[in-house]
């Protein structure tokens, strides 16, 4: 996985500095509205990235727009953000979802990229979106988000199966939230600092633990040869050793595992044919 990781640590710079690569042609927008953060990625028409941005977000949950108002707010700075660093406008956008939501959501989630001013191109599942970047043609993509843990099987390049249930992230901040006696914000900030990684693993390892029994649930009748881990919640160092233990499989982990998915939108992103000029 060693070109997909230079690709994300090139992508996750972009996003930590706020710089942007010169471009040429149109670019491409995938919008990841995720349960804690909402991830812009920019990336030209070879599907280089180009520029990244990120933000803390509460408007959705479950893959379900809870706050439409507020999502289409920060979705429109971002944009904003994005256009002015880049001196351009960034008219289409791809976005995605966990497998499974209902029509409604699909369309929820459509419209507030609409509402940000984006033309929307295509939404894609978010281990769909994942398995794009990660160059997968068979295994299993499991996208670990912030409410629910997704699944996109692959064979010979096509995906075959897709299957999501609600257990993510937010179910582990909730974990570390009750065995503190702290605030859910609190718990969430205690989760993600890194210094604090081998005190909290003990307390959010049996979350992780349904996390690949659902997994294993997914994967029952099909034959694959690895399995793919993305997703902010991933991160735990000891996380894909759950997994294996668990799956009896080799389990990879990309660097970055949040920002895989957002890249994997914007590669989704189906640009309209140029028209050409009239003379």
């Amino acid at each position: 996985m060693e070109i997909k990781n230079r690709t994300l640590s090139n992508f996750a710079e972009l996003v930590r500095t706020g710089e942007c690569k010169k471009f040429r042609g149109r670019l491409k927008v995938g919008v990841d509205l995720g349960t804690a953060n909402t991830v812009l990625a920019v990336v030209d028409s070879t599907n280089r990235p180009i520029a990244g941005v990120s933000a803390p977000s509460h408007a959705i949950r479950d893959g379900v727009i809870v706050n439409y108002y507020e999502s289409v707010q920060l979705v429109t700075k971002l944009k904003a953000k994005l256009e002015e660093k880049l001196g351009t406008e960034l008219p289409y956008a791809a976005a995605a979802i966990p497998p499974g939501v209902s029509e409604g959501s699909v369309k929820s989630i459509g419209y507030v990229l609409e509402g940000a001013g984006f033309e929307v191109m295509n939404i894609v599942d978010e281990p769909t979106a994942a398995a794009a970047v990660l160059k997968i043609t068979d295994g299993a993509v499991v996208d670990v988000g912030g409410g629910t843990t997704g699944i996109s099987i692959l064979k010979d390049g096509k995906v075959i199966y897709t299957d999501d249930e609600a257990t993510g992230g937010s179910h582990m901040t909730m974990t570390v939230a009750g065995h503190y006696k702290i605030p859910y914000e609190e718990a969430e900030v205690l989760k993600t600092t890194p210094e604090k990684e081998d005190e909290i693993f003990p307390v959010v390892k049996a979350t992780i633990e349904k996390m690949a029994t659902i997994t294993e649930k997914f994967l029952n009748g099909y034959q694959v040869p690895a399995v793919y881990v993305v997703g902010g919640s991933a991160s735990f160092r000891e996380f894909t050793n759950v997994f294996e233990k668990k799956l009896k499989l080799p389990v990879y982990r990309p660097v970055h595992p949040l920002l895989v998915t957002p890249l994997g939108i914007a590669y989704n992103c189906e640009l309209p044919p140029v028209t050409p000029k009239k003379k």
